[in-house]
């Protein structure tokens, strides 16, 4: 049996034009030992050792585009399995299959969700058909493994068929949505857990900045003096916020229409089928899913899809803003801002020796800017849907799921490879207050706005202190002034160094490892 990697990459795996594991004859000079297949088209040798059949084949052949079979999703893989198992279960309980079979599918799903087989789900992420390539490709998987669990050879379909059994009383129409929906919920608690990270390790240089004074901007102006440790602070509280909105995202993926089959109708759906089904479908995966109660909207509605896909948006363009600010402070490192240091990652340039470029915010925005252009390709898709389907699921699905691997990895070479790493150029930052003279506002309800305003022209022009300036015009004495320009006036912060002026304590929690686990489905007894 063959195993799947569960880390499969979406950016290097790929379908070959042709191939002679997944379209077309078997050349005769490998003398491989073949199966033949038959659907209502005709027939096909299928290789022995595959577990899927003619329907994937016939995919392969028709949708050599994208050059990614539906493998490199791993929670989709599972979540597909989750519900054929969720079906089988359901089918048992009602007396719609007999135990042997319902047993066998259940025991072949079990092991994909575990992350077996992930390899044989082979059609591509890009396809016709509204999703049955990839329905009747889990078909056709599940059943060959049933197979193979009874002791019995692939495709021995007069004993389990695809369609007759491990598809019984569902639809792509059904099972693909609900697919969809089960794995943006897996995949997107390892993209929470990244983005509170990263917030984390916002939230730890906040803590180790709370005292340094820099002056703020406001559209690229010189405005009032503010800490270091308050501008990585809100950089925390940002993302923070954003996996607030991605949870309640999230919820809304809750609904589905299994049982509903073809359009909404339930034919071929047995009484008690759409009530079983949900019933083992939450058990499975844990997930608080419900049964529209329109299955007839449910099937050709997609709109859930773009309150996801805008949630993405949203928290992908504000990780991009907050990338190019640190570009911005971290500029230079002569010429520039050069507030802040970002770690040395690599060689910045063939020509120039010994530059050293912001690579990994570079690289973060740039995902930002994939995200949107999918929000975008879901958003056509969704509009799209003609009548009782949406046959431009298969897009959204690929869409989406991209956008949140991308996000996932982003956050987290984020994370690992730039924040934690970054330092205060105190003396570049205390030289600039110490000419700044935004500190003027502190004093324009003591001494007048109009004066303070006349003072900064004068500083501009002299390139004297701010605060020489008022004492020389006897506006205010230097005790008087010292106590006006007190720093934590100056930015809000407490006086008291033992106050924690950031808005959440808890440290950043280290993981420097590039994740590849998948998150655990609970056990439907637990």
């Amino acid at each position: 049996m063959t195993e799947s990697n569960a880390s499969a990459d979406p950016n290097t795996a790929s379908l070959p034009l042709t191939s002679t594991t997944a379209t077309g004859p078997i050349p005769a000079s490998q003398n491989l030992p073949t199966r033949t297949e038959t659907d209502s088209i005709g027939s096909l040798e299928i290789p022995d050792t595959a577990y899927w059949g003619v329907h994937t084949a016939r995919a392969n052949e028709n949708f050599p585009i994208a050059r990614r079979p539906i493998s490199v999703y791993p929670d989709f893989v599972r979540a597909f399995a989750c519900v054929k198992q969720a079906a089988a279960r359901a089918n048992a309980e009602i007396g719609a299959l007999d135990d042997q079979r319902a047993n066998l599918i259940d025991a072949a799903c079990e092991e994909i969700k575990s992350g077996k087989l992930h390899d044989q789900f082979a059609v591509g992420v890009v396809q016709g058909g509204a999703g049955t390539s990839t329905n009747m490709n889990a078909n056709e998987v599940i059943t060959n493994r049933a197979l193979e669990i009874a002791g019995r050879s692939k495709g021995d379909y007069a004993f389990i068929h695809p369609n007759d059994h491990t598809n019984h009383s569902q639809s792509t129409n059904d099972t693909y949505p609900t697919a969809i929906k089960i794995a943006l919920a897996f995949s997107l608690q390892n993209l929470l857990s990244e983005l509170t990270l990263l917030a984390d390790s916002f939230a730890a240089k906040g803590r180790e900045f709370s005292r340094i004074i820099k002056v703020g901007r406001t559209q690229m102006q010189d405005a009032v003096p503010m800490t270091l440790g308050q501008e990585f602070n809100a950089f925390a509280t940002t993302l923070r916020e954003d996996v607030q909105r991605l949870e309640e995202a999230v919820a809304l993926l809750g609904e589905v229409n299994m049982g509903a089959t073809a359009i909404g109708t339930s034919i071929n759906a047995p009484v008690g089928y759409k009530e079983a089904v949900i019933k083992h479908l939450r058990q499975i995966t844990g997930l608080d899913l419900v049964t529209a109660g329109d299955l007839v909207e449910s099937t050709s509605d997609t709109g859930v899809f773009i309150t996801f896909s805008g949630a993405l948006k949203r928290s992908a363009l504000k990780m991009s803003k907050i990338a190019n600010d640190l570009r911005l402070l971290s500029s230079g490192p002569q010429a520039g801002l050069g507030e802040i240091n970002l770690p040395a990652r690599q060689a910045g340039s063939s020509i120039m020796p010994g530059k050293v470029n912001p690579v990994i915010p570079e690289a973060v925005s740039q995902v930002a800017y994939s995200v949107a252009g999918a929000d975008v390709t879901v958003s056509m898709a969704v509009e799209a849907g003609q009548l009782q389907l949406n046959a431009f699921e298969p897009i959204i699905a690929h869409s989406l799921f991209q956008s949140i691997t991308w996000l996932e990895r982003a956050a987290q070479t984020f994370r690992i490879n730039c924040v934690n790493g970054i330092t205060a150029n105190e003396d570049r930052l205390n030289d600039i207050v110490d000419r700044s003279v935004t500190v003027i506002t502190a004093l324009a309800p003591v001494i007048g706005y109009a004066p303070a305003a006349k003072l900064a022209k004068e500083a501009l022009a002299t390139n004297e202190p701010i605060a020489d300036l008022v004492v020389e015009h006897g506006l205010l004495e230097r005790d008087q002034l010292g106590e006006i320009l007190k720093p934590e006036r100056l930015t809000g912060m407490p006086a008291d160094d033992s106050v924690d002026n950031t808005a959440a304590s808890a440290e950043a929690v280290p993981r420097d490892e590039v994740t590849t686990e998948l998150p655990i489905i609970p056990d439907p007894e637990g």
